[in-house]
């Protein structure tokens, strides 16, 4: 999700080649490749990547569904054999067990404190995963959801919405955000046959972690000058997560929790530094408002404030009483996730997306190996995620890759380019890309790795800009000039190691509308229309499952004019082939998917119903855009997470 971006305006200053310049270059010297089709499936690198073996797979994973239509209906639509049905929204009690109640009930009327917000689940769904109960075990009928909860509309949130603006509406706000836990469970003891979920409540795992929760900084980055603020001395303790976007988990059972457009609550009542406009802050912020009531996002009155925000935050969902952790050896950046992959040797690797126009792809690789024996050594200090190397990816013309060092005295990253430690080279992620010399990238967002092969797909959902930055102009054969579809690249390792430093790459697909009066944006799909691919998750059988964030100012109208709502799809990635599984209610975006263990329950997050295309609601006309999901009888449209299930309790998409 790129939220409050609507300018369309690019942040990154430097003159590394683009991504589009690289295919560019490519292909005008690979003659046979003649159309767009060919591009995507003619195997053209010499490890062909569409061919992909199945071992590893829990399970073959082959659609077997037919696909929905495209749809502009205020509602959920799934397959036929299908239900979905709505388990968690936002407002709603998350079952605490220090509240009577489990916590208090959403009002219709949005007139819940923000006491009681900090008891209710948060606002905006996205990222999502599902963490079997008990711990270790491959339970398909009792877990832990978490998930993140992004951004809010104020509109929405508050009666008046910014009227009356006030510390009570800022701190509601901020427990808006964050990441909510809870306990699920199938209803009936058949649970894998049929039955339907229920929230826990109370339960001792329920938890909220909020803009307000204390956590700890940790890493290179811990205790650094520029992480220091008068609240602060040590630089060790930060208050608060927000615009949690897409997510991850590690081998040892913690949740990673993503903060992407951080920037867009930090107003400067001062001079901007050269770190603050590199990353997007500006003198007036970008309409949350928390600074007027909130002084630590006044950056320009606590300019080291934002840098303790743009971090991956680690969460023990299992261990309520558990501090969040900021993992600063991850990079400091607009973190759309951080997905992981575990090698031969045990290292661990997670792959990062940072989700901005012509930014870049990062990856990081532990030190250690990881113990499955002892999960309480692989999360004390964070031993993985604290120690090892963080790396930014390059994308060569030939269809190879490398992967670029970000160590401090590396790839011309030394005092003579401005930087001081390593620590330096984490706060300052997106200028040691620059200075390294990475490729930037058309808004990488989501990554999934292949169960099986561990090949590595990433969401590039699009670039609006690219004519605007003087990049070449493209043929048909290459459509990327103002890139208003996206694509998704994948790559695969050499030797099919994580930890590797060279990798070769193609695109698995360009996405587009096969009607679009220019050829150019038809793209190549192998099925059903989409654009703005985000997010991405393969499913134990390796189906991998797309989902769409087409932007409310875009929706319905220029070459979004018959594309419909924002939908999910399944992709054969063995064909090619991609199906359309599901279409969203009005103004929503689909994001955030993960199944049960056995692959019979789906949990996926619909985000932001009844957006408008100024991403702020009326407060006096809530319902304008949409009333999903509780249609006549609820006061306003809520983001919620949906449960899917096959009606004969099989396996979803297949």
């Amino acid at each position: 999700m790129s939220h409050g971006y609507s300018d369309g305006k690019t942040i990154n200053p430097s003159s590394n080649p683009s991504f589009n310049e690289m295919i560019d270059a490519r292909l005008s010297r690979r003659t046979l490749l003649k159309g767009v089709a060919s591009w995507a499936f003619a195997g053209s690198l010499p490890l062909a990547l569409a061919g992909c073996a199945t071992g590893g797979l829990k399970r073959a994973g082959t659609l077997g569904f037919k696909s929905v239509s495209l749809s502009k209906a205020d509602t959920v639509r799934v397959p036929d054999g299908y239900t979905a049905t709505v388990l968690l929204s936002w407002g709603d009690p998350i079952g605490h067990p220090g509240h009577a109640s489990g916590s208090p009930a959403f009002k219709q009327d949005a007139s819940n404190t923000a006491d009681e917000q900090a008891l209710q689940t948060g606002m905006h769904h996205d990222g999502i995963h599902y963490f079997s109960l008990p711990y270790g075990s491959e339970n398909s009928t009792s877990a832990l959801l978490a998930l993140n909860n992004e951004y809010t509309d104020d509109g929405l949130l508050h009666p008046g919405g910014f009227a009356d603006w006030s510390t009570e509406k800022v701190r509601k706000s901020q427990h808006a955000h964050g990441v909510t836990v809870v306990e699920v469970r199938a209803q009936s003891a058949q649970g894998t046959q049929g039955g339907r979920w229920e929230v826990v409540r109370p339960s001792r795992y329920a938890r909220r972690i909020t803009a307000r929760t204390p956590m700890t900084i940790a890493g290179p980055a811990a205790g650094a000058a520029q992480m220091k603020t008068s609240a602060d001395a040590n630089g060790t303790e930060c208050l608060g997560t927000l615009n949690n976007c897409a997510h991850g988990y590690t081998p040892w059972g913690t949740y990673l929790t993503c903060e992407e457009n951080w920037d867009a609550y930090f107003a400067n009542s001062g001079t901007l530094t050269a770190d603050h406009r590199r990353n997007g802050i500006t003198p007036k912020g970008r309409g949350y408002r928390w600074h007027e009531f909130d002084e630590r996002f006044d950056a320009g009155k606590h300019p080291n404030e934002p840098n303790r925000f743009g971090w991956v935050v680690e969460i023990d969902p299992y261990d309520p009483q558990s501090k969040p952790v900021k993992r600063t050896a991850l990079g400091r950046f607009s973190h759309e996730g951080a997905w992981p992959s575990v090698g031969r040797d045990g290292r661990v690797t997670i792959y990062m997306g940072d989700d901005r126009q012509f930014e870049y792809i990062y990856k990081f690789v532990s030190r250690d190996a990881w113990n499955p024996n002892d999960r309480n050594a692989d999360r004390t200090n964070g031993s993985l995620l604290d120690h090892g190397t963080l790396y930014a990816a390059k994308f060569n013309e030939d269809g190879s890759g490398a992967w670029i060092d970000l160590t401090f005295g590396k790839n011309g990253l030394n005092a003579a380019a401005g930087f001081a430690d390593q620590a330096d080279v984490l706060i300052r992620t997106r200028v040691a890309a620059d200075t390294a010399g990475a490729t930037r990238m058309d808004r990488p967002e989501w990554i999934a790795v292949h169960p099986g092969t561990k090949e590595v797909y990433c969401t590039l959902t699009n670039n609006v800009r690219r004519g605007a930055e003087k990049v070449p102009a493209t043929n048909a054969s290459n459509p990327r000039a103002n890139n208003t579809f996206g694509h998704i690249i994948r790559w695969r390792e050499e030797g099919s190691d994580p930890a590797a430093l060279s990798f070769k790459w193609d695109i698995f697909v360009l996405a587009g509308d096969p009607n679009n009066a220019n050829p150019a944006k038809r793209g190549n799909i192998k099925g059903d229309a989409f654009g703005s691919p985000d997010g991405l998750w393969f499913d134990d059988g390796g189906i991998l499952w797309i989902q769409t964030d087409v932007s409310t100012s875009a929706m319905h109208k220029g070459d979004y004019e018959n594309m419909g709502n924002n939908q999910m799809l399944a992709a054969d990635i063995q064909t090619g082939e991609i199906r359309r599984f599901l279409t969203g209610p009005s103004g929503s975006e689909v994001t955030g998917v993960v199944t049960s263990p056995d692959g019979r329950t789906m949990f996926v997050n619909i985000q932001h119903p009844g957006e408008t295309s100024s991403e702020r609601s009326d407060p006096n006309n809530p319902k304008a855009v949409s009333s999903w999901p509780d249609g006549a009888s609820g006061g306003r449209p809520r983001s919620s997470t949906i449960v899917i299930r096959k009606n004969d309790g099989g396996v979803i998409g297949t």
